[in-house]
């Protein structure tokens, strides 16, 4: 049987995994024929990927089922659950033309309609199928007849384009499979896609699976953790201290945290918070201490909102860009690149902590056996956008095993005594819960789960 995958890339979230990790070279190592089925604007080809683009658009009714079926599974996993933090996960639609009120009220009308568990699945089972017959679908039956893959892999589980190519392949009695892409998204409601099996994070991650989708059964899903934190095991990646100092003209006296930024979504105050960590640096370099802020900004962020404070702290703080391409206006069009994921790497094998908002950053840290700190409070501001507190009721932060898993910053005065206690590796507790939630979030050995991937699909496709 042949041993040819092809790997879809619906969009550019999947490059960080699947084409810039050495999923690619272990997989042709182990005899496998890959392409990458691309619908991105990112040319796979001037990196080494072997790709085939498949472009067209899904129909319009699509996006419009997907959007009533994310309405109506927030309404029963807030009924079903008893949790009205399923809420926060709705975005207001932007109704600014008749266009967008219009499509708004039919998506009401179908999650209306669809309500329940009985009927959800109905819904979800309209939505698998509702590309079969349109143009990209045809393109897709046409491709897949002429290619004749074993498998096809689906990077990540959210996008309305990845529809067609897998009801393609469902139709021509190609397995299927699809990666959970995040640790927070099933809660979420974005599982689009529907394929034979589904490869997940973790056990726990396999148990959120059928939670949330009781149709799916466990022999559909493979538990294989994330590609995503193997570079951190991965020699000669990050750079040293001297070459990373170097290259930044970071002062060789300094020790550095990170400021890892979030997105304005999460953190509309985001800036707020750099200035007050760098504040607390101030002041303890003041008292004689020689600390460094390094601000890594969310890579879909291109605002100004942080620009007045790298200048008033400009002594302090030492902004790295990642290194992420802009293809587009939305932000699923902004693309990583092979060489951030380096950067991203060297940041932190160079960094003594990391300071964020909520971020899964706290797993990559704890690989270097290095803590987090998570910023727990409002900033005194006029206008308040969001309660930032209310971050950690979100459903992923109820599966830490203990408070300690991070350094609570509860308060702008908090800030400079968890510098010092990171400092003087004070940490030894914070380390250790903070594994025990890596190692329920992500299958270990982290540096294995490209090989356990493998090992699935070949089962998958009866590869032997």
């Amino acid at each position: 049987m042949s041993k040819k995958i092809f790997v879809l890339l619906p969009d550019g979230v999947g490059l960080r995994n699947f084409g810039f990790t050495n999923f690619t070279n272990l997989g042709k190592e182990k005899g496998w024929d890959i392409t990458f089925w691309n619908q991105t604007p990112f040319e796979l080809s001037k990196i080494g990927l072997k790709e085939l683009k498949l472009e067209g658009k899904p129909h319009f009714l699509t996006d419009l089922y997907k959007r009533a079926k994310i309405e109506a599974e927030l309404e029963h996993f807030t009924a079903k659950f008893n949790d009205p933090i399923y809420q926060a996960y709705k975005f207001p639609p932007k109704l600014n033309s008749f266009k967008a009120k219009l499509k708004w009220k039919i998506v009401q009308f179908l999650a209306q309609k669809y309500s329940g568990e009985k009927k959800l699945i109905k819904l979800r089972e309209k939505l698998a199928n509702i590309e079969r017959g349109k143009d990209l679908y045809k393109k897709c039956i046409e491709t897949l007849q002429n290619e004749q893959p074993a498998v096809v892999f689906c990077t990540n589980q959210r996008p309305v384009n990845a529809l067609a190519p897998l009801l393609a392949a469902k139709d021509l009695r190609i397995p299927t499979a699809t990666f959970i892409f995040s640790w927070d998204n099933l809660p979420k409601a974005t599982k689009v896609v529907k394929t034979d099996y589904y490869f997940v994070w973790s056990d726990f991650m396999a148990s959120e699976l059928i939670k949330y989708y009781p149709e799916i059964s466990e022999k559909q899903i493979k538990v294989t953790g994330t590609p995503q934190f193997e570079p951190h095991f991965t020699q000669g990646l990050a750079d040293s201290k001297s070459n990373f100092y170097k290259k930044y003209n970071l002062d060789p006296e300094r020790q550095y945290l990170c400021y890892s930024g979030d997105d304005i979504t999460t953190a509309p105050h985001d800036e707020l918070y750099l200035r007050d960590v760098a504040k607390a640096v101030r002041s303890s370099n003041n008292s004689g201490k020689k600390i460094g802020i390094i601000f890594r900004r969310c890579p879909v962020d291109f605002s100004d909102r942080y620009d007045k404070i790298l200048e008033e702290y400009q002594n302090e703080i030492v902004s790295i860009d990642p290194l992420w391409e802009k293809q587009g206006s939305q932000w699923n069009a902004i693309l990583p690149t092979k060489e951030d994921l380096a950067l991203q790497t060297s940041i932190i094998a160079n960094t003594f902590m990391v300071i964020n908002v909520g971020s899964s950053m706290v797993f990559d840290y704890v690989s270097y056996k290095k803590p987090c700190g998570y910023i727990n409070y409002n900033p005194i501001t006029e206008h308040l956008k969001k309660d930032t507190c209310k971050v950690y009721n979100y459903v992923h932060f109820q599966s830490k095993p203990s408070k300690k898993i991070v350094f609570w910053i509860n308060s702008e005065n908090d800030i400079e005594a968890i510098i010092s206690k990171s400092l003087e590796k004070d940490t030894t507790d914070i380390i250790e819960e903070a594994t025990k939630w890596f190692r329920k979030i992500n299958k270990h050995p982290a540096n294995k789960s490209s090989e356990r991937i493998w090992e699935a699909l070949n089962k998958l496709a009866k590869c032997t």
